[in-house]
């Protein structure tokens, strides 16, 4: 297995993950348990799935935690969504944070396309 730290999906997933951080701290205190904590949840369930099937022993595994961060990162983008709709993100942030969780999905997918071969 490679190093999953030097892979760049692993790289700008952490960045987004800190941006949701930042982003999720203007959020109502009625959502510190609700949305920004689900938010936050999912965004570092993307990076920590990578790292624990990456630590495992075989490819099937590793591609079945990448399928978990798949999942998380499309979670993710739905939170980010209603988020902008209930009015705690700005346009802005939400349509920076929704290209980046785009761009990181199609990374995931590649990532474990490239272990089918």
């Amino acid at each position: 297995m490679q190093n999953i730290k030097n892979l760049e999906v692993y790289k700008r997933a952490h960045i987004l993950t800190q941006e949701i951080y930042k982003a999720t701290e203007s959020f109502p205190k009625s959502e510190l348990f609700g949305l920004a904590n689900q938010m936050r949840r999912a965004a570092v369930s993307i990076n920590s799935n990578l790292c624990e099937g990456g630590a495992r022993n075989n490819d099937g595994e590793y591609k079945q935690f990448i399928g978990i961060a798949q999942g998380s990162t499309a979670e993710l983008e739905y939170q980010i969504s209603l988020s902008k709709d209930l009015g705690f993100m700005q346009q802005d942030i939400a349509d920076k944070l929704m290209d980046e969780t785009g761009q990181i999905l199609k990374m995931l997918i590649g990532l474990r396309l490239s272990l089918k071969n």
